[in-house]
């Protein structure tokens, strides 16, 4: 199993968005915003189809670790994989263990497992985003709602996996909560 959570560590750690605003000549992502690698940082660069491009990577990148290990072993490699993509976003040994949040690698896991309840995260994301434009906050009701949706689901077998990588992603927007509770967090569109 230790070659399932690596091959889902090394899926998970490649830095779509740096790679993506480089080749884009944009330079170095982290160097704008909240300094992250993932879309939301990239969508502060203007451009939506490389933010667009980022989202999708950094989901399918959690997609294909769960499927390959799933194929190749079965449902618990395939768990184990996942959580190898999502820390491998979080902490790529790439650049220094600094990475983004996850919440795309979370959603590219989740479509792996149980793509039913993407539809889920994606009505509470977008409602809260719509309602609040707050990406923060639309990812963390979202994180909050999939496991208690996975178990309604009738998936406890996997339900813990995204317990686990929910309170992860509830401990990596620890600023951002800081932000949301002083008011001072960026909305959606805002450039900085």
């Amino acid at each position: 199993m230790l070659g399932s959570l690596l091959f889902g560590y090394l899926c998970g750690s490649i830095p779509f968005g740096l790679i993506l605003t480089r080749m884009a000549g944009l330079g170095d992502v982290r160097k704008i915003g909240s300094g992250n690698i993932g879309a939301t940082n990239v969508l502060r660069t203007g451009n939506k189809k490389l933010a667009a491009a980022t989202l999708i990577a950094d989901m399918l990148k959690g997609t294909v670790a769960v499927v390959v290990a799933r194929e190749a072993i079965g449902l618990e490699a395939a768990l184990i994989a996942g959580l190898g993509a999502f820390l491998g976003h979080l902490y790529p040994v790439w650049l220094k263990f600094k990475g983004g949040k996850g919440v795309a690698t979370y959603i590219g896991v989740l479509l792996g497992l149980a793509p039913m309840v993407v539809i889920v995260f994606a009505v509470i994301w977008l409602g809260m985003a719509k309602l609040f434009r707050y990406s923060s906050l639309a990812a963390l009701a979202a994180a909050v709602a999939v496991p208690i949706a996975l178990y309604l689901y009738g998936r406890p077998d996997i339900g813990s996996l995204f317990v686990v990588m929910s309170l992860i992603t509830i401990l990596k927007h620890h600023a951002n909560i800081r932000r949301l509770l002083a008011g001072t967090e960026s909305r959606i569109g805002d450039k900085g």
